[in-house]
């Protein structure tokens, strides 16, 4: 890659920020463009945590055959863990590396657990990055981007390609952090205050005094004999039975064209509005 084929792309990656992409669309374009200027790229992956009361973090992996990205959200449950306890991600994470780079051959192969899957698709190189986000732009658990790219070519990448990953990554987990933490503010607001109101603050309707009048039923319900259960249960059983409670009532809500505003204990206040 020249110097104007550099340039250009940096460019295309900012531009990708301003129009406020998403991450897969950011993934995808980039790894085209790549593509484009010579870099040999097979295999994309960007794992980015957030700010989610049931997901931890999202991961998009970009293939070269299907010139699609496909996303996966991750908890925390133990399968979970131990995946990332057995990743090259965790251990740049350990050693506070910038960068892990493997040729994908039979000594190294049980190195990762991702490592044999790489090798029997063909892969040969495998470059792993994280770029590091300074303390006061950390949200939540979400404190860097981790990225790695492979190849199929017989020789692995040229150490050029390598310099070219390591130099546009940290321009292109700006971009990705700004998408994400688009995503982060609509499920805040989503979350704390509804979907309607959530969209409403998001659009700049927040100056005082400003009101819409809108015709609604209204719905209230709450837990028959919560208060006789939370007084004769187990204390760590409770948390687990609203959650349970509030995603069945909630999903009801939703699938209806309702929007929940508050829960209060085991009580829920929703709104559906006259045009559903």
């Amino acid at each position: 890659m020249d110097n104007a084929q550099f340039t250009a792309l940096c460019e295309w990656i900012a531009e990708a920020g301003l129009a406020g992409l998403s991450e897969m669309a950011t993934l995808e374009g980039f790894c085209e463009r790549a593509l484009e200027v010579g870099l040999p790229l097979v295999r994309a992956n960007v794992v980015i945590d957030t700010l989610h009361p049931v997901y931890e973090g999202r991961a998009f992996v970009w293939n070269c055959k299907t010139r699609k990205t496909a996303v996966t959200e991750f908890g925390r449950d133990s399968v979970d863990i131990q995946r990332w306890e057995n990743s090259p991600y965790h251990y740049l994470e350990l050693t506070g590396e910038p960068m892990l780079r493997r040729k994908l051959t039979a000594d190294t192969e049980k190195e990762f657990s991702v490592f044999p899957g790489l090798r029997a698709d063909g892969l040969t190189d495998y470059v792993a990055i994280t770029n590091r986000f300074a303390a006061e732009g950390v949200v939540g658990d979400m404190d860097c981007v981790y990225s790695s790219w492979a190849t199929d070519v017989p020789a692995g990448f040229r150490d050029a390609d390598v310099t070219d990953l390591c130099r546009l990554m940290p321009l292109l987990a700006l971009t990705l952090k700004a998408a994400s933490l688009a995503r982060i503010a609509e499920t805040l607001v989503e979350t704390y205050l509804g979907r309607d109101a959530g969209r409403r603050v998001l659009q700049g309707r927040i100056a005082r005094g400003v009101a819409d009048r809108i015709e609604a039923v209204l719905w209230f319900s709450d837990l028959r004999s919560y208060t006789r259960i939370s007084d004769t249960a187990a204390p760590g059983e409770i948390i687990p039975l609203l959650n349970d409670y509030a995603g069945a009532i909630i999903s009801a809500i939703y699938d209806r064209g309702g929007d929940v505003l508050k829960l209060i204990g085991d009580g829920v206040l929703a709104i559906f509005t006259v045009e559903d």
